[in-house]
């Protein structure tokens, strides 16, 4: 494990802050980083985030090639490969169609200023920016032609004491097939671990196609129970007139002639994992059945008196809203791993589609000679901002289904968009409010701005005024909103 150091000339790292601002920062969330989407001539190094500190007012940064300050004093930003546990410098941008200092940032009234006086044009958004520009989490700032940055946040505490023990390569999958370097993917790893290490049932839940199953399989394979086969069944084609029969078993000709004996689900898992996938599909009075287990382990086989115990873990994976599983069996789910959509770390996309388009590379080599150079697939810079800036709704899935509709489409080197009307429609952001007194706002208005945003909190703390989405989060829990 490395960790960069800093000095006076350069900002590689999370720690560059003065007094009241650092602590600011660490209020609101971190600071904010500039992470690498696309590249024309560095594909390699996507994913990799330069760390914004604020500083005093009228800061000026620059990002390119440069390593040392200007003559107007202006501090050159460098890249990182910046994880909870490390950060190894990736240093400046060294494409030689890049200028040393080929953007300029500077921090106004808190806000980020940017301008390009390099080479080429600047684009935010997809939209040429003629002059100076300001920018918000979540824009994409594109020197056009050159590389693409998301404006996005870290956290302060980043590097921390490693909670991660299995390494893997920066910004490819992990031993469990997860792909990520953002915060909110780590978070989702660290959670994994913390459910992994204990026998308690767990509840996995999140939107369609955000990666459930797989999280689910991760915290299996992270258990002590690794090695062990994971017993999992779709409880939404469970027929609801066997539903017991199939979770319980049955004698011999129970409930019907000619029934065959069946152990059923809880035996078949007996001394590994059960998972259940689209538990929240099972009837409320189906629901219930399953209380007794969860609490004792108990149970009985139809048509048998005597108990049975099962030393089966229940895994549960649902993308109903939690509130309306029964609440019962809801509480009996001491362990809830939430699986964020692609809108909440968009960062990660990019760092998601080269992972699919190695493996459909993989198992058809003429892909790899139309697309590839090397390791990395060739993308055309408006397709990634189409897909960073775009509104899933089966998140992965769609992901996946649209990166073979360029494959299918493209008749060039690189990946283009599809033709039709496949790609999710660009997210259009609300009109921002005037910023507000976190104290003002009332749960009636904050419910009302996540209807208008459709749930999604990106855009619902913008549209209330708020200062950063960890204003929502304090307002969501103080409220009792889940």
């Amino acid at each position: 494990m490395s960790q960069t150091n800093e000095n006076d000339s350069t900002l590689a790292g999370a720690s560059d802050f003065v007094d009241g601002e650092a602590s600011l920062e660490a209020a609101e969330g971190g600071c904010r980083a500039l992470v690498l989407l696309w590249s024309r001539d560095e594909p390699e190094r996507v994913g990799e985030a330069c760390i914004i500190p604020r500083r005093r007012q009228g800061a000026t940064f620059t990002l390119g090639r440069a390593r040392s300050p200007g003559e107007d004093g202006a501090l050159p930003l460098l890249f990182n490969r910046l994880r909870p546990f490390e950060s190894s410098e990736g240093g400046p941008l060294h494409a030689a169609q890049v200028s040393r200092r080929h953007l300029r940032l500077r921090v106004v009234r808190g806000e980020l200023e940017v301008e390009h006086p390099g080479r080429g044009a600047l684009a935010i958004n997809g939209a040429r920016a003629g002059g100076a520009a300001t920018v918000k989490e979540g824009d994409i700032i594109e020197s056009v032609g050159r590389f693409m940055l998301l404006v996005g946040r870290r956290p302060t505490s980043w590097p921390e004491q490693p909670r991660f023990a299995e390494a893997f390569p920066f910004g490819r999958a992990d031993a469990s097939g997860i792909v990520g370097e953002s915060q909110a993917t780590w978070v989702l790893r660290r959670q994994i671990v913390f459910a992994a290490g204990r026998s308690a049932p767990a509840l996995i839940h999140g939107a369609s196609g955000c990666g459930k199953e797989l999280v689910v399989q991760a915290i299996h394979r992270s258990s002590r129970l690794d090695g062990r086969p994971l017993v999992a069944r779709n409880a939404a084609t469970l027929p609801e007139s066997l539903i017991d029969a199939e979770l319980f078993g049955n004698l011999k000709n129970y409930p019907n002639p000619g029934m065959p004996e069946r152990l059923g689900l809880l035996g078949d898992a007996d001394g590994t994992s059960l998972f259940l996938d689209e538990i929240g599909e099972l009837p409320q009075a189906m629901q219930a059945h399953l209380l007794r287990v969860m609490d004792s382990g108990e149970y009985q086989r139809l048509g048998e008196s005597r108990r049975r115990v099962t030393t089966a873990r229940l895994l549960g994976a649902t993308n109903r809203e939690l509130a309306e599983l029964k609440h019962d069996l809801l509480a009996r789910f001491t362990h809830r791993v939430f699986v964020c959509g692609l809108e909440e770390r968009r960062e990660d996309i990019m760092l998601i589609a080269r992972h699919l388009m190695c493996s459909f590379a993989a198992e058809d080599p003429a892909i790899r000679d139309a697309f590839f150079v090397g390791d990395e697939p060739r993308f055309a810079p408006s397709f990634v901002h189409r897909l960073v800036r775009g509104r899933y709704t089966t998140h992965v899935r769609e992901l996946t289904e649209m990166l073979w509709r360029s494959v299918a489409a493209s008749t060039g080197s690189r990946l283009e968009a599809p033709p039709g009307d496949p790609l999710p429609a660009e997210r259009k952001e609300p009109e921002p409010r005037a910023m507000v007194e976190i104290k003002s706002l009332t749960r009636e208005q904050v419910i009302e701005a996540l209807e208008r945003c459709e749930g999604v909190r990106e855009r619902a703390w913008r549209e209330l005024g708020l200062r950063s989405r960890h204003q929502l989060k304090r307002l969501l829990k103080r409220f009792e909103i889940a």
